[in-house]
């Protein structure tokens, strides 16, 4: 008889996972708290508008090409996919910055703000891009056992990477701030300040100017939509509307889980969960970190977000937008080092009906507000108000335009809701971050260190934030369950 194996929660990493497993002949079971599958990365709809409620960001496609090819798959099997043209804009206090599709349109916006640039830029993505490759096909797919996982010949020769800061690293070769803040934008992904990020962590900067950012038709849900799929396929069984509320353990061994008031037993249970809430549906004595232990630990932000319908098309955007006309450096302050609500925050708005008719009525546009924050602060309906009028009137004033009167409605998502809806340790919105003392093996583990056939994926664990790495972190997960039987 096939083992069993319980997958709590059904986002990226969970359903990664669940594929994995069921290819390798195990039985296997989903539960998702929510009453759709998707974990953070949800869908909206209202009144002809789509909105994905987490990630609208795809990056690294490669990722999630091998993924599918790994089941003899292919991604347009399941959905379409589009290279932006232009990939983002970047608004400043008094000037835009056009992050174009190619290498060559980015030098040439690099050299009209700063002569010379250009040559420095080729040279740091062609580096970015040999770490790109030593990542992505050595160091993430090892599961943050070993300290040993990270020396491989590669690193070994790159090890100063690790204590140098990608912070560091750009400053040396560009010195206007506003390319400098173009090239720290992509580790904010990583959920941890540049000046805190190891500078080995530049392949994000291939990721985004080398691999280029993507979008798939009808918007980010549609790579839920055909992981669900595959994993239905393979004979997985999803239940949605299935809250877990205890992980059983006997003579320290796992024996199953309790959801909605019913004890199903099984052989493994995996969880992709939020790592701290999933260590609470323990016995005390079954959980590894300590209350202390995660307090002590750098969290990625939470955000505060708005989902929008505007009556009219909008005027001077593109799909991708961020906003940059403030300090950077202090709203990082304000997330990390004093946490408070930020004083005069940056902020990101996407539009996907820009290049996709399919996300908003004609004539209209969908609109999403993104203000990173830190985690544990106090959410109320008026601070959300308040917030919303200041990048509102940031947001008409930099792309020429009134559009307070054109909005058909507005909804919002912030620190209470990431709890309240995915159990987020403090309502954290990406995880833990990636600094050097939380990088690979020094990461919560994939499996745990108490209970025999319980194990652990997400992005808490290794090897961190973001969809690509839920993806893989996922696979590594489903390797180490199969490798133990």
């Amino acid at each position: 008889m096939n083992k069993k194996v319980i997958v709590i929660g059904s986002g990226f990493s969970s359903l990664s996972a669940a594929c994995y497993l069921a290819q390798a002949g195990y039985e296997v079971e989903v539960f998702e708290k929510n009453d759709t599958v998707g974990g953070r990365c949800r869908q909206f709809k209202k009144e002809g508008f789509t909105f994905d409620i987490g990630p609208s960001w795809y990056w690294m496609p490669d990722i999630f090409d091998k993924f599918f090819g790994d089941f003899g798959k292919q991604r347009a099997d399941f959905y379409e996919l589009d290279k932006l043209s232009p990939a983002y804009k970047i608004f400043f206090a008094d000037d835009i910055i056009t992050v174009g599709d190619s290498m060559d349109k980015i030098c040439v916006e690099f050299e009209r703000i700063e002569k010379g640039s250009s040559v420095h830029l080729r040279k740091f993505i062609k580096k970015a891009q040999e770490n790109y490759d030593i990542a992505i096909n050595k160091v993430v797919l090892r599961p943050g056992i070993s300290p040993f996982e990270l020396v491989t010949p590669e690193t070994a020769l790159r090890v100063d990477q690790f204590f140098k800061t990608i912070s560091g690293e750009v400053r040396k070769k560009f010195k206007n701030p506003k390319l400098i803040s173009t090239l720290e934008f992509p580790v904010l992904f990583l959920g941890a300040k540049p000046n805190k990020t190891p500078s080995f962590y530049s392949f994000m900067n291939f990721a985004d100017f080398g691999l280029g950012t993507w979008h798939p038709k009808g918007g980010m849900y549609e790579i839920i939509k055909a992981m669900s799929t595959l994993a239905i396929q393979l004979g997985v069984q999803v239940h949605t509307d299935s809250t877990v509320e205890k992980i059983h353990v006997e003579h320290g061994k796992v024996t199953g889980i309790t959801a909605n008031s019913t004890f199903i037993n099984s052989d493994i249970v995996l969880s992709g969960a939020d790592y701290h809430h999933s260590e609470t549906l323990l016995d005390k004595k079954y959980r590894q970190y300590s209350e202390s232990y995660w307090e002590k630990k750098t969290f990625a932000p939470s955000s505060l977000l708005f989902y929008i319908g505007f009556d009219k098309k909008l005027k001077n955007i593109e799909h991708h937008n961020l906003f940059f006309d403030t300090d950077f450096d202090r709203h990082a302050e304000e997330i990390y080092d004093t946490p408070k609500w930020p004083t005069n925050p940056l902020f990101y708005a996407n539009f996907p009906s820009v290049s996709d008719s399919s996300m908003a009525p004609d004539g209209c546009e969908t609109g999403f507000f993104l203000v990173p924050i830190a985690t544990d602060l106090e959410d109320t309906p008026q601070l959300r108000d308040q917030y919303f009028d200041i990048i509102l009137e940031r947001f008409e004033k930099r792309t020429g335009q009134s559009v307070e009167n054109n909005i058909i409605f507005k909804e919002s998502f912030c620190v209470n809701d990431f709890v309240k809806d995915y159990n987020s340790y403090k309502g954290n919105a990406y995880g833990m971050a990636n600094t050097l003392l939380q990088t690979a093996f020094l990461r919560p583990k994939l499996k745990s260190k108490k209970v025999k056939n319980l194990f652990f994926t997400g992005q808490l664990t290794v090897p961190g934030p973001g969809v690509p790495p839920s993806l893989i972190s996922g696979k590594l997960v489903s390797e180490l369950i199969t490798k133990n039987g």
